[in-house]
């Protein structure tokens, strides 16, 4: 797909959608338990739920680039919908050559705390196959009918599909993050398996948590960005002592820092999304190493972000009324979603310790470090 058809087909087509549909009443319902399934489903019309996924699966073969804007528009919109989980749930499946299915997908790796055991037929269509184990806190869980399961097995990982509806085998505890977004509790005792495959990116040990560490970089930014934008409109528009607060230099110099913030984060989740492999490209190589740094870069600029947009709006921007708070604890939540920043450093930073001097230069210009895996953890 080119560059131009990216901008005229994906980054107008989803900045149309979230523009005319997401506003506060839709927010509002959500925050109240209802589901936005109108909005899911023109979501699905518009094809952005397979928009990394093959053709012959449906979607339209978008590169992580093409379909940036689409995660970017989930965080700047604040789009209350597991989308960015169901297109990567495509993109695996489609590459698996495993039929995607109709609804959201929600995503589980196993991990320190999530265990699982597959046993039954090892077909490739599932046939038979179950899943026991348990998962804490799975984003979007209880909004979802599937979730796709990373499992690490003496051949590398495989995926398991599970209907989360099948309900002898599936208790859920509804749980929520910090922005009231589902994130569940999940409890399997033998659940079927719709598919077992491969995984089809064997250069990604752990590709759930890689590739959500990428897409939930580039929610954050779009998060961000609104932030940006609606200080400096605030501090344009408050009028304090005759004149407006924005014209104060401590305000525009917190302004001025939360630009660099954005840009610094936009710059590391643009480099994650060019170096995460999809269906034209599946070279893993820089993947890992960019998802770490986008990760670290956008964690730390959310941190200092929402801080300056609060001190910025005041006690106002604190209250449920003002919309601050719908951007503001989404980028709370997201900066502790597959990963947080302290830990994606410490992976990082051990990987450079075990390379030693020498290799430092050449992995920072190769976006790539030997020792940098994935290993079971929070």
């Amino acid at each position: 797909m080119s560059e131009a058809m990216n901008d005229s087909m994906i980054e107008q087509s989803a900045a149309r959608l979230f523009a005319s549909q997401v506003d506060r009443a839709l927010l509002t319902r959500f925050e109240a338990g209802e589901f936005p399934r109108a909005l899911w489903q023109r979501a699905v019309d518009q094809g952005l739920t397979l928009a990394l996924a093959t053709e012959d699966a449906g979607g339209i073969g978008a590169s992580w680039a093409e379909a940036y804007p689409i995660l970017r528009g989930i965080g700047y919109w604040q789009v209350p919908l597991p989308l960015a989980e169901t297109m990567i749930a495509g993109l695996l499946l489609s590459l698996a050559g495993a039929t995607v299915p109709d609804g959201p997908i929600a995503l589980v790796e196993e991990n320190s705390d999530n265990a699982f055991v597959l046993t039954g037929n090892d077909n490739d269509s599932g046939g038979g196959a179950q899943l026991t184990g348990s998962a804490l806190r799975v984003r979007w869980a209880s909004a979802c009918r599937w979730a796709l399961v990373s499992l690490a097995g003496p051949n590398g990982r495989q995926l398991a599909l599970v209907d989360l509806h099948h309900a002898d085998s599936v208790t859920l505890t509804a749980r929520a993050n910090m922005a009231n977004e589902p994130s569940d509790d999940l409890q399997l005792r033998g659940a079927p398996c719709l598919a077992r495959l491969a995984n089809p990116l064997p250069g990604l040990d752990s590709p759930l948590r890689t590739l959500g560490a990428v897409a939930s970089s580039a929610m954050m930014v779009g998060a961000m960005e609104w932030l940006l934008e609606q200080s400096v409109q605030y501090a344009t528009d408050r009028v304090q002592f005759g004149r407006p607060i924005g014209k104060n230099q401590a305000i525009q110099q917190q302004l001025a820092l939360l630009a660099g913030e954005v840009a610094a984060a936009r710059v590391a989740a643009i480099v994650a999304c060019s170096d995460a492999p999809g269906v034209a490209a599946s070279d893993c190589r820089a993947s890992v190493f960019s998802a770490a740094v986008a990760k670290i870069r956008c964690g730390e600029a959310a941190t200092r972000a929402t801080s300056i947009a609060h001190q910025v709006h005041g006690a106002i921007g604190f209250t449920y009324e003002h919309s601050l708070n719908f951007a503001t604890r989404r980028l709370w939540a997201w900066r502790e979603a597959y990963g947080a920043d302290a830990w994606w450093a410490a992976r990082l930073g051990q990987a450079v310790i075990q390379g030693g001097a020498a290799g430092f230069w050449p992995a920072i210009t190769d976006r790539h470090l030997d020792g940098l895996t994935l290993p079971a953890g929070r």
